[in-house]
């Protein structure tokens, strides 16, 4: 059955902003960094699609995506599985000639053949350094509304203060607008000011057959970024429209940031802001409930599946498969899946990857403004 001209598909850039968070993309990518004790971050954008029936969705890797790809799999959870449409993954490696991507120019270039067999009147293009539970469905509604060429989400919030503080274009391009009317009159590429901006989340909306014209003139230009590039140039010529969210918005920009984002959602305000919409869905993992041994004591935390508490847990976050041994005590820490603390052991601002474990013992801690980092695998 041949897909109503008004339906649209998603291409989704899991690598974009790698480089704002150096420590947590060393194994893996922005996309897959957990989050919220149970997720990863492109469960938010994909279960957002997917809640919208956009159904039909591509997946622009760049390096480091095998955790990606396992947590993704066939897309089964997010009920993508099907015999039109559904789940493309899509590496740099993809043709003899291809490159790793440098912006999203010559990432979508890549796929021109796979865009013009499609049947989806509209493109949503996203990255997946937010989480969000977006609704695409009143974003399109909105660009058709308003007859723009290309229409851009933004949120209002102050820049972080990590990227003020950049020296460098080393971190990638970040973007706030000027607008007037509800038409984007300027893009402003790494603003410095400090004060609330309308700051891009690098969501848009545009037609399929205008996206493939406009990326294929900018490729053969050797152009490289869809905003700086493409979109910023042609202002003037493109009705770019702002679309304005209001909804909660968790951006990771830092370590920092990440760290502060996953304590807010100890507080219930935020958690039903984020969560009160439509299911997030991810990876399922089939384990036991998380067991309080008698003793332990707990307060204010975020707690998957399988985890074992003995001992003292505060104002945290534990993902799947974590143990805290009697006598430890863990405060204000993210603990993702599989972390150990032993026995006596006392952590506080801290964020341990995947399998840590703090010996038996070990005291570690970090400060609010400097939270400690363990990598993966580690034994301290």
């Amino acid at each position: 059955m041949v897909k109503s001209s008004k339906s649209a598909l998603g291409i989704i850039f899991p690598n974009s902003y790698d480089a704002l968070v150096p420590e947590l993309v060393n194994v893996r990518l922005m996309a897959s960094i957990p989050f919220a004790s149970r997720y990863r971050l492109i469960d938010f954008v994909l279960s957002s699609m997917t809640h919208c029936n956009i159904d039909n969705i591509s997946v622009m890797v760049n390096n480091n995506y095998h955790s990606l790809m396992d947590h993704l799999d066939s897309g089964r959870e997010w009920d993508l599985v099907r015999k039109n449409g559904g789940l493309h993954i899509f590496p740099p490696f993809a043709e003899k000639e291809s490159k790793p991507y440098v912006g999203r120019v010559s990432a979508i270039a890549s796929i021109l053949d796979f865009l013009r067999d499609q049947k989806e009147k509209y493109v949503v293009i996203t990255d997946t350094n937010l989480a969000v539970n977006f609704d695409f469905n009143a974003m399109i509604k909105a660009h058709i509304e308003s007859g723009a060429d290309v229409t851009a989400a933004y949120n209002q919030q102050e820049l972080p203060e990590s990227l003020l503080k950049s020296t460098s274009n080393d971190l990638g391009y970040y973007y706030t607008f000027d607008i007037e009317d509800g038409r984007i009159k300027n893009i402003f590429v790494n603003m410095r000011e400090k004060g609330v901006q309308n700051y891009s989340m690098n969501i848009f909306v545009v037609e399929r057959e205008l996206l493939i014209d406009l990326i294929n003139t900018a490729f053969v230009r050797g152009e490289q970024y869809f905003e700086r590039d493409v979109l910023l140039p042609q202002l003037n010529i493109l009705n770019v429209q702002a679309y304005k969210y209001d909804g909660y918005v968790a951006r990771i920009s830092d370590l920092k940031s990440y760290f502060d984002e996953n304590m807010k959602l100890l507080d219930d305000y935020n958690l039903d802001a984020l969560f009160s919409g439509p299911p997030i869905y991810t990876k399922i993992r089939d384990d036991n409930p998380t067991r309080y041994i008698e003793g332990a004591k707990v307060q204010n935390v975020m707690v998957a599946d399988g985890c074992v508490i003995e001992g003292e847990v505060e104002n945290s976050v534990l993902f799947r498969g974590v143990k805290v041994a009697k006598g430890a005590k863990v405060k204000n820490s993210i603990l993702m899946q599989g972390s150990v603390i032993e026995a006596g052991a006392s952590v506080e601002y801290l964020v341990a990857d995947k399998n840590v474990t703090i010996r038996a013992g070990k005291e570690m801690k970090g400060t609010d403004s400097f939270p400690v980092y363990i990598g993966k695998f580690r034994v301290v």
